[in-house]
C-alpha cells in the first residue's frame, strides 16, 4: 500500500510539472483518505454506472487532481491521461466535470456545493430503500460556508445513516476564519463524530467501516503537502504553484524517499 500512495502521490507532482496548474499541497493531504475510501465502498472501474455502486463526492473540488490520480489508480482510466490535466480540450478539468471523466459523481468546484448534493442524494436512495452508501470529502476551510451546516441539519434530520461526511482538516483556514472546536458543533446537531489522523490508513479504514445509526462525520487531521516535506514547511506559499524542474525533482525524491 505505501508504494501505492507513493506513486499517486508521484503521479500528482508529475501532472502538476506538465501541466502548471494544480493545488499540490491540498491533493496531497487527501491521497490516503481517497485511497482508502475506494478501497472500502462499492465499486467497479469497468462499469462506472453499476447501479448498485456505492457514491464518492469530492465537495471540495480544487483537489481535483488527487482524485483523477485515485481514479487512474483504481482502473477508471489510463494512467498515461493524467499527463493532460488541466491542458486545452482535455476531459480532466482543473475542476472535475461528471460528464467528462468516468468515476466522476458530481461537479464540484464552488465550496459547499458537494455536500448538498451527497445529502439529498443519499436521501433520495433511503428512500426507494436502496443499500447504497454514500461518501463527501470536505475541506477546513469549506465549511466556512453556509451551506455545510445546512446539509449537516439536514442528514441529521432524516437520520441518513447511508452518508459518510469526511472533513480533510489540514488547516487551510490557519490565516483568516478558523471555526473553534467544529466537531462539538456537528456532535450538538446529532452526527455521530470522530476525529482520526487523516494519514494512517488503519484509522481511516476503521472509522469508514464503524456501523452508524445517523449521519457520520469524520474528522480527519492531515497535513497539507504531506510526503513531501519542502511542501509541508511551504504549503502557504504554493497553495496555487506548480514547480519547475528543479523543484519537480526535489519534490519526487522526496516522496521516494518517505
Amino acid at each position: 500500500m505505501i508504494t501505492n500512495l507513493k506513486k499517486i502521490r508521484q503521479s500528482i507532482v508529475s501532472a502538476s510539472y506538465e501541466s502548471g496548474h494544480g493545488h499540490i499541497p491540498t491533493c496531497l493531504s487527501v491521497v490516503e483518505l481517497l485511497y482508502s475510501i475506494y478501497l472500502h465502498m462499492e465499486h467497479d472501474s469497468a462499469n462506472p454506472e453499476w447501479s448498485g455502486r456505492d457514491v464518492f463526492i469530492l465537495s471540495k473540488g480544487h483537489a481535483s487532481l488527487a482524485h483523477y490520480a485515485v481514479l487512474a489508480h483504481f482502473g477508471y482510466f489510463p494512467a498515461e491521461r493524467l499527463k493532460s490535466f488541466g491542458l486545452l480540450n482535455s476531459r480532466l478539468g482543473c475542476h472535475a466535470d461528471r460528464l467528462k471523466v468516468n468515476g466522476v459523481e458530481a461537479s464540484t468546484g464552488s465550496l459547499g456545493h458537494g455536500i448538498g448534493l451527497a445529502v439529498g442524494m443519499a436521501l433520495a436512495e433511503k428512500i426507494r430503500g436502496s443499500q447504497k452508501q454514500f461518501y463527501c470529502l470536505i475541506g477546513d476551510g469549506e465549511a466556512n460556508e453556509g451551506s455545510v451546516w445546512e446539509a449537516m441539519l439536514i442528514a441529521v434530520d432524516q437520520q441518513l445513516d447511508n452518508l459518510t461526511v469526511i472533513c480533510d482538516s489540514n488547516g487551510s483556514q490557519v490565516r483568516c476564519l478558523n471555526i473553534q472546536d467544529m466537531n462539538s458543533k456537528i456532535n450538538a446537531f446529532g452526527a455521530e463524530v470522530c476525529t482520526i489522523d487523516g494519514h494512517d490508513l488503519n484509522e481511516i479504514g476503521g472509522a469508514l467501516t464503524r456501523p452508524q445509526k445517523t449521519v457520520k462525520f469524520i474528522d480527519a487531521k492531515t497535513k497539507k503537502g504531506f510526503g513531501v516535506p519542502f511542501l509541508e514547511e511551504r504549503f502557504l506559499e504554493w497553495h496555487r504553484k506548480s514547480p519547475d524542474s528543479d523543484i519537480y525533482r526535489l519534490m519526487m525524491d522526496e516522496i521516494d524517499a518517505q
